[in-house]
């Protein structure tokens, strides 16, 4: 994430609140950020505009598109824009993946990038990849082996996600209060297109109401990125204080603090939709 981000996510002014008395809180945000998606729509969220370039041109007709590729704030991420769609909007706008998840097998796509000498993570959006790789790798060995891979891949026609979709982060369910669904909202609508832009994602990881904390937690390019904490502070966090009196902080969480932090939140969740019939992932 970079420090523009940050900027144009901490300065978002706060909406005239109008209608109706029994209108939620909810409501007026949704309506501020359909006021404000014209302007969002002539200018670009983080006022970036990156130099892509193109991988060369392969004369095989399976293999005849261009590949773009676009730098991040993260100097071991890269954004790879394939020209067409990549996750399918039923499976949200984000998917990250590393090689111990147990879920990269949900995704063919992951599984081959992820088999790749020095790639630490892929992030599939809607449609970009980013390809996150260890410190030492050097990308100029790096890229046309990916751009390889990616070209084979959509060559041949297989599925990006095998699985069924689940329920996002950012899914509202019947029993969120206001506060946990407005965070959702604000998350989905306002920060998560900003931080996509910079080829990462930001995913909602729980909220404690005794001390007014959100749990997020980053991906794609924003894991290890040097700008992430800038953004996550002076741009999420005084967003969402901003709009939420109950949220005092926002809290980013690796991997091991999110077992140990959420699993009784994860496992309640997953046995109320479970008992709904309705698939899950955490």
């Amino acid at each position: 994430m970079s420090r523009t981000a940050a900027e144009s996510l901490g300065t978002q002014a706060r909406p005239a609140l109008g209608g109706a008395a029994a209108q939620t809180r909810r409501f007026q945000v949704a309506a501020s950020s359909a006021s404000t998606s014209s302007a969002a729509t002539e200018r670009p969220l983080l006022g970036r505009n990156h130099p892509r370039s193109r991988s060369p041109w392969l004369s095989q007709q399976s293999r005849s598109f261009f590949i773009q590729t676009e730098p991040t704030p993260n100097p071991n991420s890269l954004k790879f824009l394939p020209g067409r769609p990549v996750l399918p909007a039923e499976h949200g706008t984000g998917v990250y993946f590393t090689p111990d998840d147990r879920e990269k097998s949900q995704s063919p796509l992951a599984v081959a990038l992820l088999s790749l000498e020095g790639v630490a993570g892929v992030f599939l959006g809607t449609d970009f990849i980013t390809i996150s790789k260890h410190d030492e790798g050097g990308w100029t060995l790096m890229k046309p082996v990916v751009f390889g891979e990616i070209m084979d891949f959509f060559a041949e026609g297989k599925p990006v996600m095998l699985a069924e979709p689940v329920v996002t982060d950012t899914t509202i369910l019947d029993d969120d209060d206001e506060v946990v669904a407005m965070i959702k909202e604000l998350l989905q609508e306002r920060v998560r297109p900003a931080v996509q832009e910079d080829g990462g994602d930001i995913f909602y990881r729980g909220f404690d109401p005794n001390t007014g904390t959100v749990n997020v937690q980053l991906a794609g390019s924003c894991v290890g990125c040097p700008s992430s904490t800038v953004t996550l502070k002076n741009g999420v966090e005084k967003m969402l204080m901003h709009y939420i009196p109950e949220v005092t902080a926002v809290n980013a969480v690796e991997d091991e603090e999110l077992k140990q932090v959420n699993q009784k939140e994860v496992n309640e969740l997953e046995d109320r939709l479970k008992a709904a019939g309705v698939p899950f992932e955490p």
